[in-house]
């Protein structure tokens, strides 16, 4: 039995452990076990869309045991305390866990470069904790605020400084200048009162970007009234605010440290050569040079690659590419195949300032492309969801998406609040019900004739290829006028009319349906097929079941959506009255659902859910829904 311990439930930790159950997972001789101190994977890049409350708090964690279900992985909550690289071991307070090869992806936390004061007095905003402390932390500086009378106190409270102003610190100000508008309308406050700063020691902001970027950024930043303060050293932080060198001090009740991170405190009595912040060396195979079986994966490598002069950067692209490299050698070093070297491809950078703009630089070496505004933001979702359905598959995308367009406050998004309007189901239910009526009573007044003669065929169109010309253009009347309503001579008179205002179908539509229909529902001489007896039947059948399922309230949404197909249908045969268009949008008002007020969904869905979610394969590939 081969002993594999992935160490961190990070970024680089859970890939490489995905990674490894797929390369093992029909060897039982391979044991892999995944160790962190917290029971779930935190989403590091988006904690400041919780801290500035845009987002629930459960939107930035995902269950490990979730990530994992049936797969070769056994995910343990425990915190390791020493490393015995020689003796192979890991030990915790209570227990010890032996290794045959460890995967090291610890991760990082904040660094305050030994400055007076700044870990004891400022705010961290590097894990789930830290962004729930900080949410709470606003919201208590707005409350305290609106009930002090002492100027200098009131302005200390509504004075928010956010020190660092690389990718975290200015999403994290950016995203604070939209909560500051929430919160001072909740809580009667002039927003001219509330001071936000984003202060760094560097020349400029976001010093990877390039300089067109920057520039934007910090007009979009005053825009927002944010005062950025750069070449400015940061001597101390205390509770009174930050001391900026000669400028004195910036006085704050609410400093926010994001100007750098350091390897875990684990990694400081590792025996491991570090450079770069308790960043650990590796080779090209990303092992440790001391310990061949010792594997390092995401922000804990040190290493800089070939032609490069820089170590690879501490981003979340460095432990997709990693991973895989990690989870193949170690695959190789079991099975006796051949290692790779890492040689990743980074494809570039980009930062969000608040919910509704960000800037990019992405693409390919030699070749990047500069991207603002809607595009970056665009790019921005496009490279999470990437990410989150290698992790947790159509449930976590599901969620994200949720979270970030359908349940957006106060139109949070950069697609505004076009798709964040709910309305109660209870308003569609007199729509669910009228549409569900009009479509039983379809099916029932064909019902009979289906019954008497399956072998009459009236809701196809003759075939062109029939004998008599002229009689395929009265069936094709008739066929409309049956189409629309069997159920009375007066319907078949009007629907004689409709036929010459049938809804128009484009030209490329009408021979793709005439070539398929020719193949299937027509015989050489222009009869029909027994494939469009079948399919008629199956029509008038479907009509009766969706119609009543949309009267109960039953499968909702399911039924919208095959309404709606048997109405393009009907509309792609050239047969669809205009009437067919409110069939059509009616279908598509109800996808969302309003079974789930006065319908049987209320019942049902809430039952098979919870049975669906126990099926190992639907836990396996993550397809449900929270």
């Amino acid at each position: 039995m081969k002993k594999i311990v992935v160490l961190g439930g990070g970024y680089g930790g859970v890939l490489t452990a995905k990674k490894l159950a797929k390369k093992f997972k029909k060897d039982s001789n391979v044991k892999i076990t995944l160790i962190d101190r917290k029971p779930f994977h935190t989403l590091l890049t988006e904690l400041h869309e919780v801290a500035a409350n845009r987002v629930e708090e459960e939107s930035i964690k995902i269950d490990l045991k979730k990530i994992f279900a049936n797969r070769n992985v056994d995910v343990v909550l425990d915190e390791i305390t020493n490393i015995d690289f020689a003796g192979q071991k890991l030990q915790s307070e209570n227990t010890t866990y032996e290794y045959d090869y460890l995967v090291l992806g610890t991760g990082c936390k904040p660094s305050f470069f030994g400055i007076s004061g700044a870990e004891e007095n400022s705010f961290s905003l590097w894990s789930y904790e830290d962004a729930v402390n900080l949410r709470e932390q606003f919201r208590k500086m707005f409350i305290e605020a609106s009930k002090e009378t002492n100027k200098q106190k009131r302005a200390d409270m509504l004075t928010f400084v956010v020190v660092g102003a690389g990718f975290t610190g200015i999403e994290m100000v950016g995203e604070l200048a939209e909560f500051r508008d929430e919160l001072c309308e909740i809580y009667a406050i002039d927003p001219s009162e509330v001071k936000l700063h984003v202060a760094d020691m560097a020349p400029k902001i976001l010093p990877i970007l390039p300089d067109k970027l920057i520039q934007k950024s910090e007009r979009y930043l005053q825009k927002l009234d944010i005062n950025i303060i750069t070449n400015s050293k940061i001597t101390g932080v205390s509770k009174d605010g930050v001391e900026l060198g000669e400028k004195g001090l910036l006085r704050s009740k609410t400093v926010i440290w994001t100007a750098g991170v350091e390897g875990a405190d684990l990694l400081e009595s590792v025996e491991l050569e570090q450079k770069g912040r308790k960043r650990i060396v590796v080779t090209d195979k990303l092992q440790s040079p001391e310990y061949n079986n010792v594997y390092v994966v995401g922000d804990n490598i040190f290493f800089i690659p070939e032609g490069e002069e820089r170590p690879v950067p501490q981003m979340v692209e460095n432990a997709e590419h990693s991973a895989p490299v990690v989870a193949h050698n170690i695959h190789a070093d079991i099975t006796g195949g051949t290692k790779k070297s890492y040689k990743p491809v980074f494809h570039g950078s980009m930062v969000c300032i608040g919910s509704r703009y960000g800037v990019a630089n992405v693409g390919f070496p030699g070749k990047m492309f500069m991207l603002s505004g809607f595009m970056a933001m665009l790019s921005k979702h496009f490279i999470n969801l990437v990410y989150f359905f290698q992790v947790a598959g159509f449930n976590k995308c599901w969620s994200y998406l949720i979270h970030e367009f359908f349940n957006v406050k106060n139109r949070r998004s950069f697609l505004g609040g076009h798709f964040s309007k709910r309305s109660p189901n209870f308003w569609l239910v007199p729509l669910r019900i009228y549409l569900g009526y009009m479509w039983l009573a379809e099916g029932l007044a064909k019902l009979p004739k289906v019954l008497e003669n399956p072998g009459n065929i009236f809701l196809i169109p003759p075939s062109p290829h029939a004998v008599d010309g002229a009689s395929a253009a009265s069936q094709a009347v008739t066929d409309v006028t049956q189409t629309v309503d069997a159920s009375s001579a007066a319907s078949a008179v009007q629907g004689a009319a409709d036929a010459v205002q049938a809804l128009p179908v484009p030209g490329f539509v009408e021979s793709i349906v005439s070539w398929s229909m020719d193949l299937l529902f027509y015989n050489a001489d222009g009869s029909y097929t027994a494939l469009a007896t079948i399919f008629q039947t199956g029509m008038v059948f479907a009509e009766i079941i969706f119609g009543a399922l949309l009267i109960l309230g039953l499968f909702t949404a399911v039924s919208a959506i095959f309404t709606i197909k048997m109405g393009l249908m009907i509309w792609v045969s050239g047969m669809a009255p205009y009437e067919m268009l409110w069939f059509l949008t009616g279908g598509c008002a109800l996808i969302g659902g309003s079974g789930s007020t006065l319908g049987l969904d209320y019942y049902v869905l809430p039952k098979l859910k919870k049975a669906w979610k126990k099926l190992p394969i639907v836990k396996r590939w993550y397809i449900y829904t929270d």
